[in-house]
């Protein structure tokens, strides 16, 4: 591209410009590659390799757009210094449009220039934990875990139940479950943190509100080829499953309790009536959370990097505000306030979601323009 950086004509900027020349090769060895017989008779590369350039190809029109808008500027430009003075007001009209343009198409360069999450097509491990306020916290965990349920459906995603923790009064202590669909991750993985609800329970005779937490955590599910697990590093106990309470509700030992040794894990999974399916949605859970705790290493070590990007996705990070009274939802992260709890209760999670993936895009951007 040749726009004239001097005038302001929104240049892409140098770092970008070689970023879209290495986009440009790859593109071009990506299409060579899918005309190689020996590809068309892989399924899996074939399939990996067609991913590839559908990603790449919305980028390489962008920068094609682009380098025609910088022309097309250029041209403006020399007809502004026209010695007709209404074809050189034409002609700045005209540079002004096009200059706006280009500006809007380097944005769309820069957007799609930044690295994709690899994390953000995985399955979720989504953990709703009961906090401070007793039963109170148990009920809102509930309500808390039925409208990422809903959020999720309307999504098209599938939500399984691994285990679940009952309290007395119809709420839980603890629910995890695990949300499958490609880009379940990316939706959810700015929930992590403390939810705080303030209103007035139902158990509350004097009408005081009360302030209880739950805690949330969401995590891509680990791939078998990520984490590889030594049977002698497990520790697996069966009991008999049991209900709010505590009283048993199955006189078989299917409920499994995995202890992972050397980093002192336990999951427990009495979901299923066999014991052979709780063992595996156990694994599949201690799994995700080993994962998560080698990359919480990996991010401890770079904290004063993340420091002030959206939602570091701390489990004690106070993320949202539920207050039930001023029908209220405010997310303190990016300081947003909306009035529509019921339909956020109700799964219409967008208005939410769509708000920090704004503003981390920006910040992304920031970082790759530099200071």
């Amino acid at each position: 591209m040749t726009t004239k950086t001097a005038t302001g004509t929104g240049t892409a900027g140098a770092g970008i410009e070689a970023a879209l020349a290495a986009a440009r090769e790859r593109y071009q060895e990506v299409t060579e590659r899918l005309a190689n017989p020996a590809v068309l008779a892989d399924p899996a590369e074939l399939r990996r390799l067609s991913t590839v350039h559908s990603e790449l190809e919305p980028l390489i029109e962008a920068g094609s757009r682009h380098r025609e808008l910088g022309e097309q500027l250029e041209e403006a430009l020399e007809m502004e210094q026209d010695p007709d003075p209404e074809m050189a007001e034409f002609a700045a009209e005209e540079a002004t449009e096009t200059r706006a343009k280009l500006d809007r198409v380097a944005d769309e360069i820069r957007r799609r220039l930044l690295p994709k999450d690899p994390n953000d097509d995985r399955n979720v491990l989504l953990e709703v934990r009961a906090g401070t306020g007793g039963e109170e916290a148990a009920l809102f965990a509930r309500e808390i875990f039925r409208m990422y349920e809903q959020y999720a459906r309307s999504n098209g995603f599938r939500v399984d139940v691994v285990s679940s923790q009952e309290s007395p009064v119809g709420g839980v202590k603890e629910i995890v479950s695990v949300i499958e669909g490609k880009g379940a991750f990316s939706r959810l993985k700015f929930e992590s943190g403390v939810h705080r609800v303030q209103r007035v329970p139902a158990t509350e005779a004097s009408g005081r509100i009360h302030t209880s937490a739950v805690t949330v955590a969401v995590l891509p599910e680990a791939e078998d080829v990520e984490i590889q697990i030594d049977a002698k590093d497990l520790r697996v106990d069966t009991f008999c499953s049991s209900g709010p309470g505590g009283q048993s509700v199955n006189t078989t030992y299917s409920a499994v309790r995995i202890t992972h040794l050397p980093s002192g894990l336990v999951v427990s999974c009495q979901d299923e009536k066999s014991q052979i399916k709780n063992k595996a949605k156990a694994l599949r859970v201690l799994k995700s959370r080993l994962l998560e705790l080698a990359r919480q290493e990996q991010q401890d070590q770079v904290a004063e990097a993340r420091r002030g990007q959206v939602g570091r996705g701390d489990r004690s990070e106070k993320i949202r505000t539920y207050n039930f009274k001023e029908n209220r939802i405010t997310d303190h992260r990016i300081a947003l306030t909306l009035h529509s709890l019921p339909n956020v209760l109700g799964g219409e999670l967008d208005s939410l979601i769509e708000p920090l993936h704004a503003r981390e895009q920006a910040d992304r951007l920031k970082a790759l323009n530099g200071p």
